[in-house]
């Protein structure tokens, strides 16, 4: 079972996200309507594009409920950043894009 993050948090979280990314150069903005940029790794991150409708699911709030332990409200690369090793975090995506 997963935990749930209520979704005020992860409202705060993409909020805070948001406005660091405002501050950040327009490549970093690059990201298509629907979708959410994320960083994924330790010590080498990686960006990748997530379909906002994968925040409903309880797997993926896992991940967040990860990132809101190790980062709070203050993420590093100016986005989402999930510290978590990459192939985790692909079979959580993948996992999700089967449903």
């Amino acid at each position: 079972m997963g935990v749930r993050l209520p979704s005020v948090l992860a409202k705060q979280i993409f909020r805070q996200s948001a406005f660091v990314a405002s501050k950040a150069s327009s490549a970093s903005l690059d990201v298509p309507k629907g979708f959410i940029a994320v960083y994924i790794g330790d010590a080498q991150k990686k960006r990748f594009l997530v379909p906002i409708s994968y925040l409903n699911h309880s797997s993926f709030r896992d991940l967040l409920s990860i990132a809101e332990e190790e980062f709070g409200f203050d993420h590093p690369m100016g986005g989402l950043t999930i510290p978590c090793r990459e192939d985790t975090f692909n079979d959580v995506i993948s996992s999700l894009s089967r449903l």
